[in-house]
């Protein structure tokens, strides 16, 4: 919420200007806007995600996560996106955010749902959903998980659902991370607490069918495997496990990397979700771009080579961080473009036509802009809507419905 009232009052601000429905790199390109301002920031993110490269990876019943959440998220490039719910264990790829957010939609109690801006065709697909256990696998250990205390502490206490941890994977940690930086302490306090809980210790053999019987859901971390293949049906067709290769950890910290055994283990289930990291695209043939690591080469933000051009957030430093980073980082780079006015490296003794020249070329090519007040147009009425179903919002996933609304 305060992002959204932050960003809102920048929007609405006299010397903010919003133009919505343009596609980068196709109804303008960078050069065209090059021409018309002093300064261009690139600040696009990471729509794209890295995929598995393993066999089986194309087969019915896998999906990324980026997809899956744009699907709950009425995203409209995955509003027909359709996931197999029928099986009862599902397996996500990867400890970070992303993957304990999946975990979380999968398991979480629909009357908590309902009271979300969630779409209805989500929830309608959730309510029929099957799984009831989601384990979430690395290929590296506790002290290397990317996800952060909020995130973990919220799956931790969520209704319905046991976390299932295995003790022997945290032995010996709490010396490990007697030095470590505070978050990591903390977070690895809180999955050792959890894994060490034993709620079955006092119980009567009653008391614990009641205990099981009020958590029909379970969700658990697996440490040091890798994914090999995904396992397909007899005829072919779906997904009906993974096999992984167990892996030992090389170094420490953060940089500890993981070296396959030799020794793989398989684990049967239906659904496959991929959540090993998003990666931005080039926008533009005339911009910079490292294939590599899928960032725009720059230095505090300057890229390289093309003064006057700069870029911030995913795709100026990889993407990696929550909100707050992103911030920060968007700090950095302002600070270069007002760097480079005060020395002259960006030369504004000339005047630039700015949106004039832009908007010409967008109409030229049959392109309607949509502005800020069109934008909270939709807002407004995708409020009303979720208002009538007792949510925060009922999101519009259909972009010409948008259109529509708007009178475009």
């Amino acid at each position: 919420q305060n992002v959204i009232n932050a960003f809102t009052q920048t929007a609405r601000s006299e010397r903010c200007a919003y133009y919505g429905n343009v596609t980068v790199g196709r109804d303008v390109t960078v050069a065209e806007l090059r021409q018309a301002y002093h300064a261009v920031v690139l600040s696009y993110g990471a729509e794209d995600n890295r995929v598995l490269g393993i066999p089986g990876e194309n087969l019915s019943g896998v999906y990324s996560a980026r997809a899956f959440v744009g699907w709950y998220n009425g995203l409209p490039e995955n509003r027909d996106l359709k996931p197999d719910l029928s099986c009862e264990t599902a397996l996500i790829l990867g400890h970070g955010n992303v993957a304990l957010d999946v975990a979380r939609i999968l398991l979480s109690p629909l009357h908590l749902l309902k009271k979300t801006d969630i779409t209805d065709s989500s929830l309608a697909a959730l309510a029929c959903s099957k799984v009831k256990r989601v384990w979430l696998v690395g290929r590296r250990g506790p002290l290397q998980v990317a996800f952060t205390i909020k995130e973990l502490r919220e799956m931790v206490n969520l209704p319905g659902a046991r976390p299932v941890l295995d003790p022997a994977d945290f032995t010996g940690l709490k010396n490990a991370i007697k030095d470590a930086p505070r978050p990591r302490k903390r977070l690895t306090e809180l999955m050792i607490k959890t894994a060490l809980e034993k709620p079955g210790e006092k119980m009567t053999e009653l008391q614990a069918a009641v205990a099981q019987a009020a958590a029909p859901r379970e969700w658990g971390l697996k440490f040091q495997r890798s994914p090999e293949e995904v396992l397909p049906t007899a005829d072919g067709r779906r997904a009906r496990g993974v096999r992984m290769a167990l892996t030992r950890l090389e170094g420490s910290g953060d940089s500890a990397k993981a070296i396959p055994t030799g020794d793989v283990e398989e684990l049967e289930c239906g659904l496959v979700l991929s959540s090993i990291g998003y990666r931005s695209l080039p926008l533009d043939p005339a911009v910079p771009f490292d294939t590599q690591r899928s960032i725009i080469p720059n230095s505090s933000g300057r890229v390289e080579g093309v003064p006057g051009l700069y870029c911030s957030g995913w795709v100026k430093r990889g993407p990696t961080g929550v909100i707050i980073t992103t911030m920060n980082d968007s700090f950095e780079t302002a600070q270069s473009v007002l760097e480079d006015l005060q020395v002259g490296v960006l030369d504004v003794s000339t005047s630039r036509e700015g949106f004039g020249a832009v908007e010409s070329i967008l109409r030229s090519r049959g392109v309607r802009p949509v502005s800020f007040s069109d934008w909270e147009k939709i807002d407004a009425a995708e409020v009303a809507r979720g208002k009538a179903a007792g949510k925060p919002r009922e999101k519009i996933v259909d972009p010409q419905e948008m259109l529509r609304l708007i009178g475009h």
